[in-house]
């Protein structure tokens, strides 16, 4: 029997419809106290990924329907367990990956989905490489299996998975083309990458020059026509991750149809005798089996969290937010004139 006794008030911000960042509403709703196998998880910090900016355009691949409390990844403390849940999970701190409803100030989650947060790690920094850093994990070690050695091309390297993705590729003695605005470029050389300007009509001449035996994998997060030019920049054996249709994202229409187009093209080029592949990657694909799923995602944060923890990524926190300015931070994220992730953090408690 479904537990509903609401135990405490939160602040949750809702996603009314499609409206602009400024048409977010906040809220003050009830909790349910948590039932078998939940936590009640204090947030201390979330932020804005691409998803929601899609999300409130209505163009998510499968968001709910609205309304809605957005927020796809979290990290906080345990405050409350439900039945079944190990008491001393209580005032330790952890990482989820919600997609949807952690833009609040406490949220339910299965105790199953928590991924510890290594001491000394501030909350704001781990939030940046949750859903960044595990996607750009999962991009580079298990969708293209990039070794040291391998040249990659990383679209929009200065953006939140892309920017991960070179430092993970870097540290993993791969070599990284990536393209930026020239304003990101500096940053980009630090970092040892080569960069290229996306803006440029001749943006993918100009990787061609810079690799002209091809590269090992492209991480193409547009989508839309450009993707055939991705395809061609691979040399024998090398891989394309799509993993985003943003080229779209400003697109009216149905939000599944740019992705289902995408499908098709994708397999047809498996099918070539070229030794390339092309794979779509979606951090939810495989949650048919959840045991398996979920000790993947463990895996997998825990490694990122750790690299972070020593040192070797580098949070890189655009601007922090209070939760009830979440319009705000909305509106920043989509602004392109950031680099890094936007945080969303409590409101300061007044005595």
């Amino acid at each position: 029997m479904e537990n509903s006794t609401v135990t405490t008030t939160v602040t949750a911000v809702v996603l009314p419809g499609k409206v602009e960042p400024d048409g977010l509403q906040v809220t003050r709703r009830g909790l349910a106290a948590p039932a078998a196998g939940q936590v009640v998880l204090g947030m201390e910090a979330t932020g804005v990924s691409f998803a929601e900016q899609q999300m409130r355009r209505g163009k998510y691949f499968d968001q709910p329907p609205f309304p809605f409390v957005p927020g796809y990844d979290v990290v906080g403390t345990v405050t409350a367990t439900g039945p079944g849940v190990d008491a001393a999970l209580i005032g330790r701190r952890f990482a989820a990956v919600t997609k949807v409803g952690a833009w609040a100030s406490a949220l339910l989650v299965d105790a199953a989905d928590l991924v510890a947060v290594p001491d000394g790690v501030t909350p704001a920094a781990a939030e940046t490489v949750v859903v960044n850093g595990l996607t750009a994990w999962q991009l580079l070690h298990r969708s293209a299996e990039a070794r040291s050695g391998a040249t990659i091309v990383v679209l929009g390297a200065n953006g939140g998975v892309g920017s991960t993705l070179v430092q993970l590729a870097r540290h993993a003695g791969i070599t990284v083309i990536g393209t930026a605005a020239p304003r990101h470029h500096a940053a980009l050389l630090e970092q040892g990458v080569r960069p290229v300007d996306y803006r440029d009509p001749e943006m993918y001449c100009r990787i061609r020059e810079l690799a002209p035996d091809g590269v090992d994998a492209v991480f193409d997060h547009v989508g839309g026509a450009g993707v055939v030019e991705s395809w061609r920049l691979l040399r024998r054996g090398g891989t394309l991750v799509s993993y985003g249709t943003a080229s779209t994202k400003d697109v009216d229409g149905n939000s599944q149809l740019p992705v289902l187009k995408l499908f098709p093209r994708l397999l047809m080029w498996n099918l070539l005798p070229n030794g390339k592949s092309a794979r779509f990657y979606n951090l939810w694909a495989g949650q048919r089996r959840r045991d398996a799923f979920r000790s993947r995602l463990r895996e997998d944060l825990t490694q990122v969290l750790r690299l972070l923890a020593d040192g070797v990524l580098t949070p890189q926190i655009a601007a922090e937010f209070p939760l009830s300015e979440a319009s705000s931070a909305l509106a920043l994220a989509e602004s392109r004139t950031v680099a890094g992730k936007v945080v969303i953090v409590p409101d300061a408690r007044h005595s």
